[in-house]
């Protein structure tokens, strides 16, 4: 952990400096709750716009645009490490850094510019999933519950002293772009309540148990392919982890062309039946106007509610198979991915 000399609780926080670190939409909801909630916010700072989309225009972040809309300046050095950025903003004199979905990771020196450090919202109950991608891998792992954690930031990513923790149901619908962003929206508050007792001297941080941790590294698209041959509930899982990036992949293999195509499935659900098919896992087991259900290795299928072509844009199932003309028995080939 780095160590600070230890600062003087403030009798009201929010007579706090506070320097704002945030650039994904996880963040906008703490950003706004603090600025709306009398916190005394000197600058947002964000990563550089980049070029998105098909014609790579430079976007604007919701969270710069709302930053701008309250007349907070915005800043957005390539790297905040560097010995230009570290002076810009040692200048604003912070008391405590904020951050939430930052995307870079803050060196020591840069921690020790503000006399309270610095403090972090997370996205899962550490010490579990620590690293980039931790909602999706609770989704991943089969998790039934998840949360949100503040922490004393420290120079070992995500291991610094706990502050604040709430707990969430992970629900059978949830994929990792809702379940995300209901993260942000329950931790908002929370990181609001954390901050202020830790300014004022009423939090001990609460060590984390290394040997517990586990590590939520960032997705990939080489890993976003299906094993059908896993068990139904995993192949579920899997596909909501991987929504809304990189998108679950699968080739698709059509018995009457026998051509093989490449889609991205947005959305599914396990299916109710309790019946296990015969059939080989990747097999279309059945076919109805809301879905297409494929068998899994336990026997069990799962059904999919809407596919993308690659190249093409995401159709609800019917219109996909309407295009498609999929039957019974065509299959989604196996891919084999390191770890299952």
């Amino acid at each position: 952990m780095t160590h600070f000399q230890e600062p003087t609780p403030l009798a009201d926080a929010k007579s706090a400096r506070l320097v704002f670190l945030g650039t994904k939409d996880f963040a906008l909801p703490s950003f706004e709750y603090l600025c709306r909630n009398g916190w005394q916010i000197l600058a947002l700072i964000t990563q550089p716009d980049r070029p998105q989309g098909r014609k790579q225009q430079l976007i604007h972040s919701k969270i710069k645009c709302f930053a701008q809309a309250q007349g907070i300046p915005v800043l957005q050095p390539e790297d905040l490490n560097s010995p230009e950025a570290t002076q810009t903003l040692a200048e604003l004199r912070p008391d405590l850094l904020v951050t939430v979905a930052y995307g870079q990771i803050l060196k020591p020196y840069i921690l020790s510019i503000a006399p309270f450090g610095g403090v972090n919202l997370h996205g899962s109950l550490l010490p579990k999933y620590r690293g980039a991608a931790p909602v999706a891998r609770a989704l991943e792992q089969g998790d039934l519950h998840t949360g949100v954690t503040v922490i004393q930031m420290s120079a070992q990513v995500d291991a610094g002293g706990m502050l604040a923790i709430a707990f969430t149901p992970i629900g059978p619908e949830d994929n990792a772009l809702t379940l995300e962003a209901h993260l942000a929206e329950i931790g908002a508050p929370v990181l609001g309540e954390a901050i202020r007792n830790y300014l004022e001297g009423n939090l001990e941080p609460i060590h984390q148990d290394g040997s517990s941790a586990s590590r939520a590294p960032k997705l990939t698209k080489e890993e976003s392919f299906i094993d059908w041959y896993a068990p139904a509930f995993k192949v579920d899982r899997f596909i909501r982890a991987m929504n809304p990036w990189p998108l679950a992949r699968s080739h698709f293999h059509t018995k009457s062309n026998h051509k093989s195509i490449l889609v991205m499935i947005h959305h599914s659900h396990l299916s109710d039946s309790d019946v296990k098919s015969s059939a080989e896992p990747g097999q279309i087991i059945a076919i109805t106007k809301d879905h297409i259900e494929v068998a899994c290795g336990d026997g069990h299928g799962v059904e999919l509610k809407s596919i993308q072509t690659d190249g093409r844009n995401l159709l609800p199932i019917t219109d996909w198979a309407r295009g498609m003309r999929p039957t019974v028995g065509d299959q989604f080939l196996r891919e084999k991915r390191l770890g299952l």
